[in-house]
């Protein structure tokens, strides 16, 4: 590994949580009742619905020889129970939330049974296994079973939801003081604890708004991802989870050369072990797409470091192993991917679990983290002064994931294979096993071999073989992944992820397969794409695929695409790109780009009277598959007409309205989603008004449902009825008169509380000052986007404060960034999108030259979309009070130099970044735009950084 790789590793790695300049948890002040933390709220569910029992218990067993003093044991312990408010907790429920409150400190007590060593194990088991009582307490208890006076095995069992591993050590250590100090009957001289695990559940759960950009990022991330695809078994009745466990041996040779191998490669032994659980995995069942769950926290933080409590968390890694690397190069793969993922470390899986919905899991129920990997130590002893002490195992027996691959570096180092035996036979356990032991010790020999060539036996049945089409585009090494859809009555057509920055067109693809196959093997096309859409269980999703899955899906139906839509869409296509083409002609190999898009959606949608925008357009890019999309929103107003009478329609038009409701329009949207996430984490009641194919993205608990869009006069009207607050974040971006005729219906509606319009830095046109303050004037030329912000701002302030209303906001806001999927298209296809597909294409990113102009310094503004929303409901709660009706909401400048820099970095792109005098001319924008009324708000968080944001974004390309 280079020198700049290493550099660049290092700077991520500092990057991460652990590094300086955040908010330290703070210590809180409240007494009462605090809310669980999201890994404490799985731990109570689980004890709710009586899925949790031991599975969930924390056995530690020690041997103790020597005069054991019980007196002191049960001060020591009762003493622990009082610095550690956490261990003397009591889990209540009002309505349906938990809570969390510690119960006044009491005495441990101690019981001592007699016990010959050989029945010690049966009732060390039985005592471990023993409920729990979460709401009566406690969660701590101790039982010593005395073999003779002078040999004793003690054994503490703690419920998870009070302690995690990393809980352990403190404990351990402050035992064995204040054991020591009871015994000489003096206060033990140990530090207060920085901070009780409630001050930590009250500060996550304060972070919703924060944790949100993360948990969109993670989605974007595990978009397809799907279980670890082993030949698991159904159970013959209720699943136990019964847990197998297979152990080898693993020689001290062996460790050392996996050490060896991570220095060389920098990378930790817990990379190196991770990789090679990959790695096994991939021999095992030829995926090429795999993701593993892996043990994290939150204590990088140094406060949390020392915290007792339950601070764990589940890291997704998702690693491409395509193109039969060697295990070096699957090593760097694998590195990164944890480093991405540990930037997002503090993120709970369970939120992100949630937003995944019924992606997170197979189409058989199994979850999509069932496979860990870890690196673990064999377990310790509880030391107490004047004891010689051995640690004991009690083996529950409860498996927590269907299979794990572990290496434990200790004395005698080994591989253990625990397995869920309800689902997985021995015999693959033991597969498996076998395997990963073997090549664990073949790549600490040398990590140079193909993972091919490595050490690893298949499971189950091979899959079919690959079209001839599709093999020959996955040998090309300029590819990563490859599809084939068969054609319905003529050739097949091909879809490619390719590989790298500077990648082959389709055309050359195609050119390259012609020697290598028949005429009748070869696609009519192949059709580069930025990544295959995969249904919930993993499989490509044919429907999704440009021109071939829709068509392709409602063949399979039976319904096949309306042909007078197609016509209609082709002599669209025609229109605008300067010649009718054929059903399968792709947007972009016409001479399409975003702003014809844009174009063509809006002509589309006149033509059709059915919702579409550019980037419909953009995904689906063939008239086949526009139509077949068309066809599908024309089913669902259908349906919607239908039942014009249903709940969410009821509501808004006749039946009571929540007091503080607000309405929210646009929350399908990258702004208005992050608007609305805000709101519900204030509780605020909301109302969305959504298109009928798109409502689902909003219905939220919380959330009152309205169908209908911009367009939809009528529907604005029902939606604006009785709310106390209006937030007006949508947009047609191409239809100043569809945006004017919505903000006057909106208006006459308004009856009472503020309204805040999500305006654009756009209104105010070329300003002659670079330095832009709040509701300056507006200066020409404006675009027509511009103008049209313009005049909704005028509709909208003139009606401020009359007949009743409060008060009217316009928040202009530059560009908005976020882990989000439509600003991620935004970044892709919108005003940075020739810089971005130059990047992917390896070609100059071009910017102008300050040197040839005025001004020394061209860049942009932008607004993370958390701060935008924060600021957006600021000014509907009065925060701006006081300040101008029209102000800005930016979260700061980048130099067009630094990003473009930035972008092609993370791309991995070779692209040069050149300044010329002759350069686009919308990237000549001079202009720093104050925001200094919404400034608080606007305050930069954690994870909102320009570069972090852009990070998050690039990366779910």
């Amino acid at each position: 590994m280079s020198t700049t790789d290493q550099s660049e590793l290092l700077r991520l790695a500092r990057r991460r949580p652990a590094s300086g300049g955040r908010t330290a948890v703070p210590r809180s002040r409240t007494a009462g009742p605090a809310p669980l933390s999201h890994a404490q709220h799985r731990m109570w569910l689980m004890d709710r619905l009586g899925q949790g029992g031991a599975q969930y218990h924390v056995p530690l067993a020690t041997r103790l020889r020597g005069p054991l003093d019980l007196a002191a044991l049960g001060v020591a312990l009762t003493g622990l129970t009082e610095r550690h408010a956490v261990l003397r907790t009591r889990y209540g429920q009002h309505g349906d939330e938990p809570y969390q409150q510690p119960a006044a400190p009491e005495p441990v007590a101690v019981p001592v049974l007699a016990a010959d060593p050989e029945q010690a194990p049966a009732l060390l088991r039985a005592e471990a296994a023993r409920p729990f009582d979460l709401a009566g307490g406690p969660v701590l208890r101790a039982l010593v079973l005395r073999h003779t006076p002078d040999d004793h095995t003690l054994l503490l069992t703690l419920h998870h939801i009070a302690v995690d591993g990393g809980s352990l050590p403190v404990l351990a250590e402050e035992l064995a003081q204040l054991y020591a100090a009871a015994g000489r009957q003096h206060p033990a001289e140990l530090a207060q604890p920085a901070l009780q695990y409630a001050d930590f559940a009250r500060w996550e759960r304060s972070r919703q708004g924060e944790l949100a950009a993360g948990v969109e990022a993670w989605a974007g991330e595990l978009a397809g991802a799907r279980p670890v695809p082993l030949p698991r078994g159904t159970p013959t009745g209720p699943r136990t989870r019964t847990a197998g466990l297979l152990t080898a041996p693993l020689g001290a040779e062996t460790l050392d050369g996996l050490r060896r191998l991570g220095r060389e490669h920098g990378a930790t032994l817990f990379t190196v072990v991770l990789a090679a659980a990959f790695a096994t995995l991939h021999r095992a069942t030829g995926e090429a797409d795999l993701t593993l769950g892996c043990a994290s926290g939150h204590r990088a933080r140094p406060e949390l470091r020392r915290l007792v409590g339950l601070c764990v968390n589940t890291l997704p890694v998702r690693v491409d192993l395509t193109g039969d690397p060697s295990f070096v190069e699957l090593l760097d793969r694998v590195r990164g991917a944890l480093l991405g993922a540990q930037q997002h470390h503090e993120v709970p899986f369970d939120l992100v679990v949630e937003r995944l919905g019924a992606a997170a899991r197979g189409a058989d129920g199994t979850p999509l983290l069932s496979v860990s990997c870890d690196l673990v130590r064999p377990a310790e002893a509880l030391r107490l002064p004047g004891l010689a002490a051995e640690p004991v195992d009690v083996d529950l027996g409860r498996a927590k994931f269907d299979l794990g691959l572990l290496v434990e570096d200790g004395p005698r180092p080994r591989c253990l294979v625990p397995y869920d035996s309800d689902v997985l036979a021995e015999a693959t356990a033991r597969l498996l096993l076998d395997s990963f032991a073997e090549l664990l010790a073949a790549v600490a020999v040398g990590g140079g071999r193909a993972l091919g060539e490595l050490p690893g036996s298949p499971l189950g049945a091979a899959p079919p073989d690959p079209h001839p089409a599709q093999a020959a585009l996955l040998a090309d090494p300029r590819v990563s992944e490859a599809v084939v859809v068969a054609g319905e009555d003529g050739p097949p057509l091909a879809f490619v992820v390719a590989r790298g920055p500077a990648a082959p067109s389709g055309t050359e693809l195609r050119m390259a397969l012609r020697s290598r196959l028949p005429a009748d093997r070869l696609p009519a096309a192949v059709t580069l794409v930025d990544r295959l859409p995969r249904d919930p269980d993993g499989a490509v999703d044919l429907a999704r695929l440009p021109g071939a899955g829709p068509a392709k899906a409602r063949r399979v139906e039976g319904d096949p695409v309306d042909g007078e839509r197609v016509a209609a869409v082709r002599d669209g296509f025609g229109e605008f790109l300067g010649a009718r083409p054929a059903t399968e002609g792709d947007f972009f190999e016409l001479g399409g780009h975003s702003l014809l898009a844009d174009k063509l959606a809006e002509h589309l949608r006149a033509r059709t009277g059915l919702p579409l925008t550019g980037l419909d357009i953009l995904e689906q890019r063939t008239p086949r598959a526009v139509a077949a999309l068309l066809d599908t929103r024309a089913g669902a107003q259908r349906a919607a007409a239908r039942s014009a009478a249903a709940p969410e329609r009821r509501a808004a038009r006749g039946g009571a309205t929540r007091a503080g409701t607000v309405l929210l329009t646009g929350g399908t949207g990258g702004v208005g989603a992050a608007i609305l996430r805000e709101l519900l984490d204030r509780g605020r009641p909301v109302r969305a008004l959504a298109r009928p194919e798109s409502a689902h993205l909003v219905a939220l608990e919380g959330v009152e449902v309205v169908r209908g869009d911009l367009g939809d006069l009528e529907s604005l009207r029902a939606a604006a009825e009785g709310v106390d607050t209006i937030v007006h974040a949508a947009c047609t971006f191409t239809s100043p008169e569809t945006d004017l005729a919505a903000m006057r219906v909106l208006v006459d509606s308004w009856r009472r509380g503020s309204f805040v319009f999500v305006s654009s830095v756009d209104a105010y046109g070329h300003p002659a000052a670079v330095e832009v303050t709040d509701g300056a004037t507006c200066e020409p030329p404006l675009s027509a986007y511009g103008q049209g912000k313009v005049d909704c701002e005028r509709i909208l302030l003139a009606a401020a404060g009359t007949g009743g209303r409060g008060a009217g906001w316009a928040v202009r806001s530059p560009i908005v960034w976020g882990p989000q999927q439509r600003l991620r298209d935004q970044l892709r296809w919108g005003a940075t999108g020739a810089l971005y597909q130059a990047a992917l294409a390896g070609a100059p990113l071009v910017l102008p030259d300050p040197q040839d102009h005025e001004q020394g310094w061209y860049g942009a503004a932008w607004v993370h979309s958390a701060a935008l929303a924060r600021a957006v409901l600021g000014c509907a709660d009065g925060a701006a009070a006081g300040a101008g009706p029209v102000l800005n909401a930016v979260s700061g400048h980048g130099g067009s130099l630094d990003f473009a820099t930035e972008l092609a970095r993370l791309l991995g792109s070779a692209s040069a970044v050149e300044q010329r005098a002759q350069a686009d001319a919308d990237l000549r924008r001079p202009w720093r735009y104050r925001a200094d009324a919404l400034a608080p708000l606007l305050r930069e968080r954690p994870g909102e950084g320009w570069r972090e944001v852009l990070a998050a974004m690039v990366s779910a390309r």
